[in-house]
């Protein structure tokens, strides 16, 4: 006849032989074994959840890599899974991430026919390319220079189509919006076409000086609208000159470099007009700098 009693014993020790093996398999890896090192408990307690510790210790390492919120690999996006010490037991739960907490800050930014994908742009996804050494760099001295109210111009980011321009100058306002300034992100040639339409409501005055008065503007894709004389003297001119005025900071995105947009500028639907088109261009060299992104196509 079996004796029970021995019987669950040797299961018990069978069991306990089984779980050991895997903790020893497991320590093996040494973020599996820091991560149990810090939690400070008896290998008897440890080797008990040795399954979820491996799934904690993968996420870490995960974390240990990540460049960003969009690159994130772990279950749950922008957190990670992680063990707490509870008297002689081990809780496990989701913490957010750095990447994750930034991007749930407040956004103090105004968009007007801006795409999603901008509105939630982050400086933690830009990937530091051989192209974007420059940007990076001027973004990093804009951003100590405006948060201690130091001097300091604007970008004109010209390049290539889908080469990122757009997204690195929302990930900047973003940044700059949850710093407590207040931004407006434009979409130019959408927003134009939004202005046309509403030219004799009351909104139209209404959103011309919210975009001129912000704190900093992104006027986004400059020389892609349909020019005439309304859009580049009665909008784009009385924007210009007012924030040139008050010195506000502005940053333009455009295909064409400064040279470029000025000829673009200079021909309407009722003739060229070199003259105009220069005092435009004086205004956005008044504002910015100018730097180059040629890059891939990103899209």
């Amino acid at each position: 006849m079996i004796n029970s009693s021995n019987f669950v014993k040797k299961s018990k020790k069978a069991i306990n032989d089984e779980l050991r093996r895997n903790f020893v398999l497991a320590s093996s890896d040494d973020t599996f074994k820091k991560l149990c090192n810090r939690l400070k408990l008896d290998e008897e307690i440890l080797m008990k959840y040795t399954s979820k510790l491996m799934d904690s210790s993968s996420e870490l390492k995960n974390c240990s890599k990540c460049k960003g919120l969009g690159y994130c690999k772990n279950t749950v996006k922008g957190h990670v899974y992680f063990p707490t010490v509870t008297k002689d037991f081990i809780e496990f739960s989701y913490k957010s991430c750095k990447y994750y907490k930034e991007s749930t800050k407040k956004n103090n930014t105004t968009f007007f026919e801006t795409s999603k994908m901008l509105m939630s742009a982050s400086l933690s996804d830009l990937i530091n390319e051989k192209e974007r050494t420059i940007i990076i760099k001027y973004i990093k001295d804009f951003l100590t220079k405006k948060v201690k109210n130091e001097p300091v111009k604007g970008l004109y980011l010209s390049g290539s189509f889908g080469s990122g321009k757009s997204y690195i100058l929302s990930a900047l306002l973003n940044e700059l919006s949850n710093k407590g300034f207040k931004c407006v992100n434009i979409n130019y040639p959408l927003l134009l076409n939004k202005l046309k339409a509403a030219f004799n409501d009351y909104n139209y005055n209404e959103v011309l000086e919210e975009i001129m008065t912000s704190d900093i503007l992104l006027i986004d894709d400059i020389g892609a609208e349909n020019n005439s004389v309304w859009a580049r003297d009665e909008v784009l001119g009385t924007i210009l000159q007012y924030r040139m005025d008050c010195d506000l900071t502005t940053f333009f995105t455009s295909n064409f470099t400064i040279d470029q947009l000025e000829n673009e500028l200079s021909e309407t639907n009722k003739g060229s007009d070199q003259i105009k088109a220069r005092r435009i261009i004086e205004r956005i060299k008044y504002l910015t700098i100018e730097e180059k992104l040629i890059s891939k196509n990103k899209r």
